[in-house]
């Protein structure tokens, strides 16, 4: 019967090291972005009681915008969360 080669070890080859996307997320990021989302909510919510007097009257319907857009971030801000 033949004789099987010999193997030889492989040289040894670190683990490479953790990228930023492998690392955790931050701990201010889900305190911020829980945050934004209720900002613009309550923004939102203020505007259709008042009837649009309140938060900036002079927004008028811009203020649906302006609470979107802080719901937006907070969105933005949850794509980055792990």
């Amino acid at each position: 019967m033949p004789k099987s080669p010999i193997r030889r070890r492989t040289v040894y080859t670190p683990q490479p090291s953790k990228s930023a996307a492998d690392l955790p997320s931050p701990r201010w990021l889900a305190p911020t972005m829980i945050g934004f989302f209720l900002f613009g909510l309550l923004w939102v919510v203020i505007y259709y009681i008042t009837r649009g007097d309140w938060p900036v009257s002079a927004f008028n319907n811009w203020n649906l915008v302006v609470g979107f857009g802080f719901m937006g971030i907070g969105f933005i801000l949850s794509t980055r969360w792990k």
